[in-house]
């Protein structure tokens, strides 16, 4: 049980981004989730900057012979 609170606390969304669109790409977002049927915007933006974070992350794996590190928590 008291693992499952401290989980519930570390995936609340306490912290707050903002992001900037022009025109063309706000309406690109709103067409793309027109097109798709998708109603929760914020989450389905949510999902695209994470899956990519996690992407770059993996793309970058350090190799047996590199020394830089990249890792997803401090």
């Amino acid at each position: 049980m008291r693992n499952k609170n401290y989980q519930k606390t570390n995936l609340k969304r306490k912290n707050k981004k903002s992001i900037l669109f022009n025109n063309l790409e706000i309406k690109a977002i709103d067409n793309y989730c027109d097109q798709f049927k998708i109603k929760n915007k914020s989450k389905f933006m949510r999902e695209a900057i994470i899956t990519e974070v996690l992407k770059k992350f993996d793309e970058n794996y350090p190799s047996l012979f590199e020394n830089k590190q990249l890792t997803l928590f401090h």
